[in-house]
């Protein structure tokens, strides 16, 4: 029979409380949103050559938060560093938006 340590009383170590993990999911899902944007937006300006640059930006784009903030996804997220991406994915939403009418 296998027998596996007992746990810690404590709580889950990895994670740092349920702000930090809003803030970690919100992150995520700008990061993805601005990513898609920028395929977007390379490939109505030049068709599939602008997809690939988009995608090129886009893997650029997750390179410069990871070194920005240490890690793709760090633990303690501030809220500006959050607030700046919100206002980026705003801002390519409007390109978008304004390429696509």
């Amino acid at each position: 029979m296998i027998s596996q340590p007992p746990r810690p009383a404590g709580g889950n170590s990895v994670s740092a409380g349920p702000a930090s993990d809003v803030k970690t999911f919100t992150a995520a899902a700008l990061l993805t949103f601005a990513g898609g944007m920028l395929v977007l937006i390379g490939y109505v300006m030049a068709g599939g050559f602008g997809g690939l640059l988009g995608i090129i930006g886009a893997v650029f784009g997750v390179v410069w938060w990871k070194n920005l903030n240490e890690k793709v996804f760090p633990r303690d997220l501030p809220g500006s560093r959050l607030a700046g991406l919100a206002v980026a994915a705003a801002v390519l939403l409007g390109l978008a938006y304004l390429m696509a009418s």
